[in-house]
């Protein structure tokens, strides 16, 4: 069994199965995609609370696992040639746990690289631009006099939407028919822009017809319908 104790994150947030993959998380759009990657390929993982409304990742032994203060994050103690793995990143973590089981990863190289392309668009322009819309439509922001910014996000994350409503327009999921990691990076942000952040008249939630039908077709995966809500809030 991996001796975990070198890691100052156990300090904090103690394994009582560290032979088991360590997740900590909080269930944002972007936590929530470690939880459904876990669920979705059956590895067995204990699962810790890093509480972000109490600036839980900023303490020393969390920044000494992941030094810029984000969830999610994950130590395999059976990590590559059985050494164990301290990850962060969710795109990182997603492909790693893609590869580590050989589940929901294309082995197909062209259609591999098309699968971490739209995991990287993800990252990149979905995540920051809707959460910017989240700030300024729902949170601190939106006592602001100037709505100048929250219509510069409102209007990129519509445009970014018409993306992928084209993307699946004639498929069921981001890479046809078989549910991917691409899919898992993006439900749990694109889902938020009408139900958690409320900002569906914004972008015209109303006029799209391929993403909806997406995201119900996720949300009623059993993998999924769990893992949105991993870890529990408390």
């Amino acid at each position: 069994m991996a001796d975990l104790s070198t890691f100052p994150i156990t300090r904090q947030y103690p394994a009582a199965h560290p032979d088991r993959l360590q997740l900590y998380s909080f269930p944002t759009p972007n936590g929530v995609k470690a939880a459904i990657m876990l669920e979705e390929i059956g590895l067995p993982y204990e699962v810790h609370l890093v509480d972000i409304m109490q600036n839980q990742t900023w303490t020393p032994d969390y920044l000494a696992l992941n030094p810029n203060g984000k969830i999610p994050a994950i130590l395999d103690p059976d990590g590559p040639g059985g050494r164990p793995l301290a990850l962060w990143e969710s795109g990182a973590i997603l492909i790693y746990l893609a590869e580590k089981t050989g589940q929901l990863l294309p082995t197909d190289p062209i259609a591999r690289y098309e699968t971490i392309q739209w995991v990287f668009w993800q990252m990149a322009a979905v995540g920051p631009m809707v959460g910017q819309l989240g700030f300024f439509h729902k949170f601190a922001g939106k006592d602001y006099d100037d709505k100048r910014p929250r219509d510069r996000f409102a209007a990129e994350t519509k445009r970014l939407l018409g993306v992928l409503e084209g993307r699946l327009a004639d498929r069921d999921f981001v890479m046809g028919d078989e549910f991917t990691i691409a899919d898992i990076a993006l439900i749990g942000w694109v889902r938020a822009v009408p139900d958690f952040y409320g900002a569906g008249a914004l972008v015209d939630w109303g006029a799209l017809q391929a993403v909806p039908a997406w995201v119900e077709r996720c949300q009623a995966r059993p993998a999924v319908a769990r893992g949105l809500n991993i870890p529990a809030r408390p």
